[in-house]
This record gives structure tokens, sequence and C-alpha cells, in this order.
């Protein structure tokens, strides 16, 4: 059992795993964008550019120096990034994928506390450590933009979990878990009256992930040409490789959350088989290209523009579906 949980935090699906699925998740959207606007993007380091990422990451924790100003606090940066990452690997003992399995009734609860809270928190934390005011314009613009999107993902997300639960509780080894959402959320969108809030729950969620992971049109709080680098301004060498390694491992585990709770990960195939590694590999690839397409084909937008579309395209679809679900619920129980 110990030997086990160690496993799983360390190697997989823990850190080196979510480490790796991180580094080629940020190569994916660079590589893309790039053939999207006729660049080349990551081409020197590894085949096709893949250990760029690597390459980068490495070269701030080792090469670059760490510039310290008068006013800021690096422990407290340093403390916050490893409570960040920290919170994403845990999380992802949540997953179907783990070995050590951490399933209970309400444990999605504990993802939302770890994923949607922890990081961004941590990510705010870090960037107040080195004040100066493009840095405290840039960590404003992302508190401004978290009270929405969180809600709104929240929103979202408890459509399949709440659908899983109600429909097929009596075959679910727990209530409103993340384990047995991915089981059974395949189904959902095969039943034609539960697909069309899982519809406006995946397009909800798909709008906040983008603001969530801060890529365009909502590179608000880091946008170069207004405020430098937002919250990143003061950052340099170590800290801000721990930084970049933050963003890239949330984009990481929110689509792999993404891809089980909505999409049922490898299911209808089972784990470890070919046809799941595969659908699993297919569907976190599809998720992330849309991801990648909304960045490359948008450009940035005012704070004031992104919570109203935030607010149009997220929060209320998410609320939508919701409504929709209470409604099915309720007018046409699962006999």
């Amino acid at each position: 059992m110990i030997l086990e949980f160690t496993l799983s935090i360390l190697v997989f699906p823990g850190l080196v795993f979510a480490t790796a699925l991180a580094l080629f998740s940020e190569w994916f959207i660079r590589k893309v964008v790039a053939r999207m606007q006729n660049r080349m993007g990551p081409s020197y380091v590894g085949p096709f550019g893949i250990l760029q990422p690597l390459a980068d990451i490495m070269k701030l924790m080792i090469a670059k120096e760490e510039i310290v100003q008068r006013y800021s606090i690096q422990v407290v940066a340093r403390i916050f990034a490893s409570l960040g990452l920290g919170a994403l690997i845990a999380s992802l003992l949540l997953l179907p994928i783990s070995p050590f399995r951490l399933i209970s009734d309400f444990d999605f609860l504990i993802y939302f506390y770890l994923c949607c809270l922890i990081v961004p928190l941590s990510i705010i934390f870090i960037g107040l450590a080195a004040p100066n005011p493009f840095t405290e314009t840039g960590v404003s613009r992302l508190l401004t933009m978290t009270l929405l999107v969180e809600p709104s993902y929240f929103t979202a997300f408890i459509i399949p979990i709440v659908l899983a639960t109600q429909i097929y509780g009596e075959i679910l080894p727990a209530s409103y878990s993340i384990y047995s959402t991915s089981i059974v959320a395949w189904r959902l969108w095969l039943n034609p009256l539960t697909a069309p809030a899982m519809i406006l729950g995946l397009f909800a969620a798909l709008v906040a992930m983008q603001a969530k992971f801060m890529i365009q049109p909502f590179n608000i709080p880091e946008a170069e040409q207004e405020i430098i680098a937002g919250f990143e301004t003061e950052l340099s060498g170590p800290i801000l490789g721990l930084m970049r390694l933050l963003h890239d491992m949330d984009i990481a585990v929110t689509t792999l959350f993404i891809v089980y709770v909505f999409l049922g990960g490898p299911y209808p195939f089972k784990h470890l088989t070919v046809y799941g590694i595969l659908t699993l590999v297919a569907k976190y690839v599809a998720i992330l290209f849309i991801v990648t397409l909304m960045k490359a084909v948008f450009g940035r937008l005012r704070i004031d523009q992104a919570l109203g579309i935030l607010f149009k395209y997220s929060f209320i679809p998410a609320l939508a579906g919701v409504v929709y679900m209470v409604l099915f619920l309720t007018l046409l129980p699962p006999s």
C-alpha cells in the first residue's frame, strides 16, 4: 500500500508523468499554433522540437540567474509554487489511471479544492511575492477573472457528476465521484435526454478552461504590450521556471479531468488495453486541439470584454445545463 502510494505520487500518474504530460501539452500548443500561423515553432531540441519545453524549463532552473528586487519575498514564491504543484499531483489520485485511487462520495469537491482554489491562489501569491505596478495590475486582472471563471467551471462540471449518480447510482462504487462519473459519462452522450445537458456543460467548461489557462483571448493578466508580463514581470530564474511548470501542469491536469468526467476517458474500452489507450490519447489531443485553435484564432480581449464573454458563453450555458438537468431529473426521473 505504501509503495503503491509512493509510486502514484512520484512516478505515475504523479510527478514524473504529470511533468511529462505538461511539457508535451506545452509543445503541442506551441507547435500547432506556429503551424497555423505559418511559423516553424519548436524545431531544434529533440525530434520535431518536442524537448524544447523541457530545455526551456531546465535553462530557467539551472542556468538563468534569479534576480531579486528590494521588496520580493522569494521563499513565499517557492512555497506557493510547490503548494500548487503538489495540489495538482494529489488531484490525479482521484482518476481511474492512478494505481492508488481515492474514491469516496462527493470526492469531486476535493478536486475543486485542490485545482480550482489552491492552484489559482498559488499563482496569485507567487505574483504578489515580487510586487511592482505591473505585477499588481496582472494579479488584479487574474483575480477578477478567477471570481467568474471558477464558478462557471464548477457549474459546468457538476452536470455530468450529478447525472451519473442520479441515473446510474445503483451500479456505481461511490456517489458524486470523479471515478464513478468517468465510468458512465460516455453513456450520457448516447441518451437523447441527457445529451443536451452534456453539450451545454462541455461547451461552458471549454470556455472556462481557456480563461483558467490564461490563453488567448483571455491572456489579459500577462498582456505583454500593456503590462510587460503581468504577474510574471518580476519573476526570473528557478521561480519563473516553477511558475511556467505550474501553468503547464494546470493545463495538462485540467484537460485530463475534462476528458474523464465529460468524455469518459478510455471508455467504452477498458484501461490498459490498446483501444482504451488510443481512445484516451485521442480524446486528450482533441480537447487540447480545441484550446490551441482558440488561441490561434482569437486576439486578446479587454478585461471588461473577457468578463462579458465568460458570463455569456460559459456561466449562462452552464446554468442552462443545470436547469435542464434539474427539470429532466424532476419531470422524467429514471426508472
